[in-house]
């Protein structure tokens, strides 16, 4: 998104070209629709503003999310939670349940945001991109990318750092000894490079 505000205007124009082609929406994330599984959700504010920079805005952030994806009954095995973006991986049936979720959860949170920051009318988020999952070694390497998510960003020097992420119930349940090696056995790589949407 940010790169194309950039780009000249025949520029501009061919990215749109492929994007129609693809059938893709021309200034959004595409969604897939009625394929069930486990997604990546990724959420971002806009123009990747830090909004939940106080540890007690990030702290309700996260409840606020983690609770509507419970009372939906959607499965969340990982998560983390950054000053300007969350990643989430979810398990449903319907991608566009996640939609409607998040379209409501992100108009709450904006509003109730804007009020305690004395902030009206900012817009908060931009959209959410979304990648499913194919298999398990996709699903570990997912788990480690969210987890490593607030290193990559530059948040804190190790993982177990950062308190608003699932890397703790990873570590209460398993053990760290099982996660190192579930780490070892999944790499990464260069998972996630250039995914500024």
């Amino acid at each position: 998104m940010y790169d194309y505000r950039k780009m000249p205007p025949e520029e501009r124009e061919q990215v749109l070209n492929a994007r129609r082609e693809r059938g893709f929406p021309l200034h959004a994330p595409p969604h897939l629709r009625n394929v069930a599984g486990e997604y990546l959700i990724t959420a971002a504010c806009y123009e990747h503003r830090h909004i939940f920079e106080q540890p007690d805005d990030l702290s309700w952030l996260t409840s606020e999310t983690l609770d509507a994806l419970q009372s939906a009954g959607l499965p969340c095995p990982a998560w983390v939670f950054l000053t300007n973006h969350y990643h989430v991986l979810v398990d449903t049936e319907d991608l566009s349940v996640i939609s409607e979720l998040l379209r409501l959860l992100h108009s709450r949170v904006a509003t109730a945001i804007n009020s305690r920051q004395h902030q009206r009318g900012r817009q908060v988020w931009y959209r959410f991109s979304d990648r499913l999952i194919r298999d398990e070694r996709h699903h570990w390497a997912t788990v480690y990318y969210i987890h490593s998510n607030p290193v990559k960003h530059k948040y804190v020097d190790a993982a177990a750092h950062w308190p608003w992420s699932s890397l703790h119930d990873y570590i209460d349940v398993q053990g760290k000894s099982w996660l190192a090696q579930t780490w070892r056995d999944y790499p990464i790589e260069d998972y996630g490079k250039g995914w500024d949407w």
